[in-house]
């Protein structure tokens, strides 16, 4: 670098706006930094906040929410508006939830209550830094005269070589360099395990434990003992003390699937364990400390989940730091064509058959089909295939009659006959058919609850499938567990809330 020459934002010090009143407080604070490569500007109004930032924008602020001249949320609105995409984490004293939502409500990225540690502001900052890196590293265009990165048709785990993949694998490389939380979405079956292994893999941590716990496969009485452990005698049927996967995974990456489908008694224990990085074992009064690295996933939208109350906004804001999503099987291309000849040529060891790869007809139904349950779908379409066959090329007659009949289409189709007259599209039925809608009577009889009609689609599909609930899951396109709670409020004769 020539001596007039400023350092590019990668060199510099991460730049950081500390807005305190509080002049003790604000000692502390910057004293926790001392020794982080930050260069920390401090101000102890919202006045001089705005002039700072209108002077020279830095990289993070830390705003105090109550300051001697204004309310440190109006300071927040207007930085949301002067300066959008300036990260902000807020510090109150008044840690109640409705504060924290209406501070992310208002642009807040993260917030720390009164009083923490050093460890709290720094694992805060870094999360920030790591997240803008990660942006970066990603918008990022090859350096001049640098050779394009190679295309890979195989990552972690992962087969395929489509554009959408390229930038998947890119995101996980970038993403494991870091100890961020990772939060990854996608639909059902399309690897979003195999995504956290890899991120495992590919970070520092990768000599550690990975350790994976499902949150909608462990019924919710269970689920705080699976995760934070308990000591014998916590409750009946404690023969012996248990550690949890918060303990086993120590030093490593806890991956918790299917986050969005965990409870909220839960969801409050899991915030103060990414808090503070402690937890309680069921019976233990003392809390225990350990280090982990977090992946999330859903195939739900968690916002959605957050709308509508099912997921606390606080710990989706705790969890959403570097988000991942991955793309669903039907938008990949020639992809699908690369994995199934994978899992035929697999199969067939297995299986002592003696496949080869794939005819040409059965890569034209392979890829005319919607596959709603992803790739899971189709390892378990081709092991039926070759389980039941047998050639030098698996053919278009050898796949399930079910897979070959159905058309493409981008949502999860139902099985044949799943359908009934009363789920048939109101343009279906004779326009002579419709009740008068003054007669409350008639109109109480076409018009059937919609709990009725799930009902009689998730049973339909249970007996379509000769009792398998995960088979029927995935033409419903909802996960085996959703279909599981539902049967037991059945059998309790309670009404299951809708999907």
């Amino acid at each position: 670098m020539t001596p007039n020459a400023s350092p590019s934002a990668a060199d510099r010090p991460l730049r950081i706006l500390l807005v305190e009143d509080a002049a003790a407080l604000a000692r502390t604070y910057m004293g926790y930094l001392r020794d982080e490569p930050y260069k920390v500007t401090h101000v102890d109004t919202g006045a001089a906040a705005l002039d700072s930032v209108r002077a020279e924008e830095p990289d993070l602020v830390l705003l105090d929410l109550k300051l001697p001249d204004c309310d440190g949320m109006e300071i927040l609105r207007q930085l949301g508006e002067s300066h959008p995409g300036l990260p902000a984490v807020v510090i109150t004293a008044h840690g109640s939830i409705g504060v924290a939502v209406e501070a992310m409500r208002a642009g807040a990225a993260d917030f720390l209550v009164k009083p923490f540690g050093p460890d709290r502001l720094i694992t805060a900052i870094a999360n920030h830094a790591d997240r803008r890196r990660f942006a970066r590293a990603l918008a990022a265009p090859p350096a001049p005269g640098a050779p394009a990165p190679a295309r890979r048709a195989n990552f972690e785990g992962f087969v395929g070589a489509s554009d959408s993949m390229q930038g998947v694998y890119r995101a996980i490389e970038s993403a494991a360099r870091s100890s961020a939380t990772v939060f990854v979405t996608g639909e059902s079956g399309v690897g979003k395990e195999v995504c956290a292994q890899a991120i495992h893999q590919q970070s520092p941590r990768r000599d550690r434990p990975f350790v994976a716990i499902n949150c909608a496969a462990i019924p919710g009485e269970l689920m705080e003992s699976e995760m934070f452990g308990h000591v014998k005698g916590a409750f009946t049927g404690a023969v012996a003390d248990k550690l949890g996967a918060a303990r086993l995974a120590d030093g490593g990456t806890l991956f918790l699937d299917e986050i969005c489908e965990m409870s909220p008694h839960l969801q409050t224990k899991l915030l103060r364990f990414v808090q503070t990085g402690a937890f309680n074992p069921v019976g233990r009064a003392a809390p225990q400390h350990v280090d982990v690295r977090f992946v999330c996933a859903t195939n739900r939208d968690p916002l959605e989940e957050v709308s509508a109350g099912r997921f606390r906004e606080d710990l989706y804001y705790r969890l959403h730091v570097i988000p991942i999503g991955l793309p669903p099987l039907r938008e990949r291309g020639d992809d699908l064509i690369l994995i199934a000849e994978r899992f035929v040529q697999l199969y067939a060891v297995e299986e002592g058959r003696g496949f080869k790869g794939l005819a040409e007809d059965a890569k034209t139904a392979l890829l005319a089909f919607g596959w709603p349950g992803n790739v899971r779908q189709l390892q378990n379409v081709l092991r039926n295939a070759v389980v039941l066959n047998d050639g030098p090329v698996l053919t278009a007659a050898m796949l399930p009659a079910l897979m070959r009949s159905a058309p493409p289409r981008p949502a999860p189709p139902p099985a044949p006959g799943f359908a009934s007259p009363s789920f048939a599209a109101p343009s279906a039925r004779p326009h002579s058919a419709a009740p008068n809608p003054d007669d409350l009577v008639a109109l109480s009889k076409a018009i059937r609850p919609l709990s009725d009609l799930e009902r009689e689609a998730i049973e339909r599909a249970v007996e379509l499938c000769q009792g398998d609930v995960r088979k029927a899951a995935v033409f419903l396109g909802v996960s085996p567990a959703t279909i599981y709670r539902k049967q037991k409020f059945w059998r309790e004769g309670g009404e299951a809330p809708l999907f």
